[in-house]
């Protein structure tokens, strides 16, 4: 069938979204019970959640493919909010890793970096939310490693170090935070249960990381309307009038 000049001249739907930029963390975070899938499901007909990440990567590299994948002309109007989720392969040993290795002051510059461009084509700082590298447990990294003929090429501290630089750079540049690094240390409890291999997350992980980010997007998303009627509110013997919106 075809279209009907009205359905023509609806206005088009615009569907907000949240960007989810990072690493494997993130990239992996749409597997079964993955945090981004979590977060997708709670916005069902309010918001798209795109997943944007990139396995492997340090923010030397996000900083250069950042304007490849959101710019002006790629609906940032209709950006709620963005994750910015780097630092597990930055704070890797630069003797054992100098391939994703970033050294902490360029750690930090990357991204500002990134938020001074997001900021130029009109991501404001409050929809900018920084997501800290998790706490890395060393037993079972290692044993990953040696797995691969490796030695152990992360160090929790390390690792901290470069949190604390993140949490830094969300107060300078007036942006929102999730300081994972300390969340899954508080009262020094055993964190290992949040991660599947030392480093990245568990089960138990993406559960703790969803409700923490749900709990700073829920005030941006809160007035969201859901998308399109319910179909019990559809007039079945006229549905043009219900579904084709206001011009």
């Amino acid at each position: 069938m075809a279209l009907s000049e009205a359905a023509l001249r609806s206005p088009r739907v615009s569907w907000p979204r949240i960007v989810l930029f990072g690493d494997s963390i993130t990239e992996f975070s749409f597997q079964d019970n993955g945090w981004g899938v979590l977060l997708a499901q709670k916005l069902v007909r309010k918001c798209d959640v795109l997943n944007r990440g990139l396995s492997g990567y340090n923010t030397r590299w996000a900083n250069i493919v950042l304007p490849r994948l959101i710019s002006k002309n790629s609906n940032v109007e209709n950006t709620i909010a963005i994750t910015i989720f780097f630092g597990a392969n930055d704070s890797t040993l630069k003797d054992m890793n100098s391939n994703q290795h970033i050294p902490l002051k360029e750690y930090a510059d990357n991204l500002k970096s990134m938020i001074q461009y997001l900021k130029s084509i009109d991501i404001t700082e409050d929809k900018i939310i920084l997501v800290t590298p998790p706490p890395l447990y060393e037993p079972a990294w290692e044993k990953e490693c040696i797995a691969k003929g490796d030695k152990l090429n992360r160090y929790n501290s390390t690792t901290g170090e470069y949190a604390k630089a993140c949490v830094q750079v969300a107060r300078d540049c007036g942006t929102e935070v999730l300081d994972l690094w300390t969340l899954m240390q508080k009262n020094n409890q055993d964190f290992s249960s949040y991660l599947s291999d030392g480093l990245h997350l568990s089960v138990v992980g993406n559960n703790f990381l969803a409700a923490q980010l749900w709990s700073l997007l829920e005030k941006k998303i809160s007035t969201l309307p859901m998308l399109l009627p319910s179909w019990r509110d559809v007039d079945h013997q006229n549905p043009e009038v219900s579904l084709h919106g206001k011009s």
